[in-house]
Formats: structure tokens, C-alpha cells, sequence
């Protein structure tokens, strides 16, 4: 049996290349941190959904009146081969890895025996504490308070978005303020926030407490940074918060979370299904590892321009400072850099073997319609969770057929596409194929005319990335 122990809302993530893989799947989810997910998720996370296919298979089985906070908890079930084997509000005491595997407790009486466990347990993750992983970093030194109020006037809510107050209108009449106070930006985030506090603040930043009540969730938070020393020791791996926890500046973490359990997923199926090259489920590391340590430095930096303007000492440098910064973000060229480093999209992994190197290896996939009959697109063909081998010269050279992993030594799942691209994208310019992985990365690509070095390069890619035949 293999465990999957996940919190937060990232099921819907991990699990699916899990499942299609052929894993054994039981979750064991640490139920609690849905809620605090807001209406407004960056622009790296919609593609991710929209290519998985669950997003659109959530909304449709639910209609569209169901809030983003609940997807997660709403639809785990479905992304299950059995949901019975779905197991909430449960948390792990005790676990210890032994040659074939590790044993896990859930809450009461249930005993779970795995291969492998994922710990998606959030920052205080249990899961990385046992396994002796390290958690280095920097506390909090300076902290926010957020709060959901059933009653606001809504007139002052400009003029407190003026003011550097964000503001954001939630389901069910809920409207959300995050207030970064100058005189409490000290205050240590283990300390309750009131009602009189959250007003006094408002009023003392924009002049006005927009007549705030009834409050449904009051909460005050850090900017305590820290990035796991690895994502994987043996057995045992990490995503999400449990690998790296930081301010919640533009949906970083939730991006983050997302691409992590994305990139996990299909590799641990490839592991467990005996087809993984090798050093698959090592690049896990290699290659999300780089990515948590560019958030959580970016992050840092963040921080400092929004903490120096706040402090007495700082003040007038730290304001200089980000208007500087505000004449840079006017430059197209600087803007599309920093929006792509703050959105993940911009991610480029280094190959996997030097035959794979390239200028676009590791890149993720741009998402082109294809002279289909239907215009399909590149990421709808990512759906089932299979490498997609996409020759874009609509030749109709023969390629191999559809493969599909069933044991050990076997090949890869690998799905083979002729077409040519109905989209123009500028980095593709010249491709004549290209092999995508199931998180929508570019494997290879090549923009060779000469058939036998192409043969050559393909035959390279396909070894490294799907595995040889056996014999």
C-alpha cells in the first residue's frame, strides 16, 4: 500500500498522477486550512486546473455558485480510485522507515503501512519533523493582521485600498481587510487581535474604520521565512507548506504548493510503476528545491519593501525605494520578468540528461491550438497524465505508437500528436518536435530538418525521460 498524507487543499493536485499511475492511494488529510484560501488565485494556478481537467469537472458537478475555498474539500473524493480510502481529521503520531517502507498512525485505531509518505502537513508539518528533516530560515520580524467582517461600509473601501489596506469581497456578504499597521507591525503573531484592535488600525492607517462588525475570523500573521533543508530523505517527501513556508505576498505559496504537487505526482506513479528512469524521483528535489529557494528569497525581499516604509528609521529610504521600483515596473521588459518569477511561469528546469539540453529543455509548454479538427490545445492533451511526443510539421511522419506502462522495465506513457500549430508563439519559432512531460514542461524539443539526427535526439529523449525497453 502506498500513503499519500496531504493538508490543506492540494489533494486535488497530488493525487490524480498518482491515480492514473496505478498507485494504491490513501489520503489522510489534515482538514483545516481550506478557509483561509482567498477569491483571487495567480495566474499560474488557472492553466494547471484548467490542463488537469479538474477545475471544469468540479464546476460542473457542483455549479459555479461553489466558493474556491471549498473545491478542495467539496470534490477530494472524486480524484480518488476509491473514496472510501479517503480518511479526514486525522493526524500522524508516529512513523518510522524501515527498508521496505514506513509505517504511519492515524487518529485512532488505524495503522497504515506505506512505501512511500508525501507530507503536505503545512509549516508545523509533522510529517518533516519526524523524518529529521531541517527547516532552516529567519523568524517573523514583522507581522499583519487579516479579518473576514459580515458588516462594512462599502464606501470606505476605496479610500482604505488607497491607503495601502487590501480589501477583498468574499462569499456570503464576507468582505476581507489586511491591515499592516505601523504601530503593531511588532507585535508577535502568537497574540490574539480584537475587534477594537482591528479598528483602531484601520482608522490610524486610512482614517476610517469602514464601519467593520461582526467579525467571523480574526487572525494575525508573520513573516517568519524558511525552505526545507531537502524535499526528500529516503522514503519520505515534502510539499506545499510543509517544504517551505514565507510571507503571503501574490499567492506565491499557493502557486508554489500547486507546481510542487504537480511535479511529484507523475514521478512517484513513474517510481512506484518500475518504469522511472533513474534520477526521476531524485529531480523532485533538484528541481522544486531551486524553486523554493527563488520564492522564499523573493519573498524576503518583498517583505523589506513593504516593512521599511512602515518603520521610523526606515521611512523615508525604504518610500524611495519603492518609488523606484514603481518606475521600473512602467517598463514592459522588467515588468514581464518580475511577473513571471512572483507567478512561477517562468520556471525552466535544467535537463535531466545532457542529450535533453536546450534552449527551451525545461521550459514549461506554451499553451497553442493545434489544426485539429476541433483546434485542440496543447494542454488539453496533457489531460490523461501521459508525455505527449508532439511533432508540429503536420507531415504525417510516422512516430511510435501510444505506450503504456505496465511493469517494471516497461516504457513510459507516451502519446503521440501530429500537427501543425494553429497558434504562433514566439518561442517556438522553428520547432519541429517537441516532448512534453505530464506537468506540461518541455522535456526536448528540436528544431533539426535532418531526419537521422532527429531520429538520433528522439530516441535519446525518449530513453531518458520514458525509460528503455527491457532486453
Amino acid at each position: 500500500m502506498r500513503v499519500v498524507v496531504l493538508g490543506e487543499f492540494r489533494v486535488d493536485r497530488l493525487v490524480p498522477p498518482l491515480a492514473r499511475g496505478g498507485a494504491d492511494v490513501v489520503v489522510l488529510a489534515f482538514v483545516g486550512l481550506e478557509a483561509f484560501l482567498g477569491p483571487g488565485v495567480e495566474c499560474g494556478v488557472l492553466p494547471t486546473a484548467l490542463r488537469e481537467g479538474t477545475l471544469l469537472r468540479l464546476l460542473r458537478h457542483y455549479g459555479a455558485d461553489i466558493a474556491v475555498p471549498n473545491l478542495g474539500c467539496a470534490g477530494q473524493e472524486q480524484f480518488l480510485p476509491d473514496p472510501s480510502r479517503l480518511r479526514s481529521r486525522r493526524s500522524a503520531t508516529a512513523r518510522g522507515q524501515c527498508g521496505s517502507g514506513l509505517r504511519g498512525s492515524g487518529g485512532g485505531p488505524v495503522t497504515t503501512r506505506a512505501r512511500y509518505v508525501v507530507g503536505c502537513d503545512g509549516g508545523r508539518s509533522v510529517i518533516r519533523q519526524t523524518a529529521g528533516i531541517g527547516f532552516p530560515g529567519t523568524p517573523e520580524s514583522m507581522t499583519a493582521v487579516v479579518g473576514d467582517f459580515a458588516v462594512a461600509d462599502h464606501a470606505g473601501i476605496d479610500r482604505a485600498r488607497r491607503h495601502g489596506v487590501l480589501v477583498a469581497r468574499l462569499e456570503a456578504g464576507l468582505t476581507r481587510f489586511v491591515v499592516m499597521d505601523p504601530h503593531r507591525i511588532r507585535v508577535p503573531s502568537t497574540e490574539p487581535v480584537t475587534l477594537e484592535e482591528f479598528r483602531t488600525s484601520l482608522v490610524r492607517v486610512c482614517g476610517t474604520d469602514c464601519a467593520i462588525d461582526e467579525p467571523r475570523w480574526l487572525s494575525r500573521f508573520g513573516n517568519t521565512t524558511r525552505l526545507a533543508e531537502s524535499y526528500r530523505r529516503n522514503r519520505v517527501l515534502l510539499a506545499g507548506d510543509a517544504a517551505h513556508i514565507h510571507f503571503p505576498v501574490g499567492a506565491q505559496g499557493l502557486n508554489t504548493g500547486l507546481q510542487d504537487a504537480m511535479n511529484l505526482g507523475w514521478k512517484l506513479a513513474a517510481h512506484i510503476n518500475g518504469w522511472a528512469p533513474p534520477m526521476l524521483l531524485d529531480s523532485y528535489h533538484t528541481e522544486r528545491h531551486a524553486v523554493g529557494h527563488i520564492v522564499t528569497t523573493g519573498t524576503r525581499a518583498q517583505t523589506l519593501l513593504v516593512e521599511l516604509p512602515l518603520t521610523e528609521q526606515y521611512g523615508r529610504p525604504g518610500r524611495i525605494l519603492c518609488e523606484l521600483l514603481d518606475t521600473l515596473l512602467g517598463m514592459e521588459e522588467v515588468n514581464r520578468k518580475l511577473a513571471g518569477r512572483v507567478s512561477g511561469l517562468d520556471t525552466a528546469y535544467p535537463p535531466l540528461a545532457p542529450s535533453c539540453a536546450g534552449p527551451l529543455s525545461g521550459r514549461r509548454m506554451p499553451d497553442i491550438a493545434l489544426t485539429t479538427s476541433d483546434n485542440t490545445r496543447v494542454f488539453e492533451l496533457l489531460h490523461d497524465g501521459h508525455f505527449v511526443l508532439l511533432n508540429l510539421e503536420g507531415n504525417g511522419e510516422s512516430l511510435m505508437r501510444a505506450r503504456v506502462a505496465d511493469g517494471p522495465g516497461r516504457l513510459g506513457p507516451l502519446r503521440t500528436v501530429t500537427a501543425h500549430a494553429h497558434d504562433t508563439h514566439p518561442d517556438l519559432g522553428g520547432v519541429k518536435e517537441v516532448l512534453i512531460r505530464p506537468d506540461g514542461h518541455i522535456a526536448w524539443a528540436t528544431r533539426t530538418t535532418v531526419p537521422h539526427i532527429r531520429r538520433t535526439e528522439r530516441a535519446h529523449a525518449l530513453s531518458t525521460w520514458t525509460g528503455a525497453p527491457a532486453g
